[in-house]
């Protein structure tokens, strides 16, 4: 058994959003997201299969919901996205990372 940090190896820089999946099994995904002003594409929303439980540990962001509000998440702030809930990240803090813990279930 190896302890490990969720603040470690966080990249400087990412073109992309970073997922780091913790742990897995048949019913449950665990990962981490390292966002840098990263949003969803323009083209669409996630319509999951799977409920998501997310919280941010570090920085901020914005999700909102299709036919509903925006939501600010800030460390510490946590929500349950039911499954085929359409949403969207439409903001994540530019100049630091934001990162994310998501269970989906």
């Amino acid at each position: 058994m190896k302890l490990q940090n969720i603040f470690e190896s966080i990249p400087i820089n990412t073109d992309a959003e970073l997922f780091t999946t913790l742990l897995e099994t048949s019913d449950l995904k665990i990962e981490r997201i390292v966002s840098r002003g990263h949003t969803s594409p323009e083209s669409g929303w996630h319509d999951q299969d799977q409920n998501e439980w997310i919280i941010v540990l570090k920085g901020e962001a914005v999700i909102s919901f299709e036919n509903d509000k925006e939501i600010n998440l800030g460390e510490g702030s946590y929500l349950n996205i039911p499954a085929h809930k359409k949403h969207r990240v439409n903001w994540t803090t530019p100049y630091a990372p934001t990162i994310w813990l998501a269970v989906h279930y």
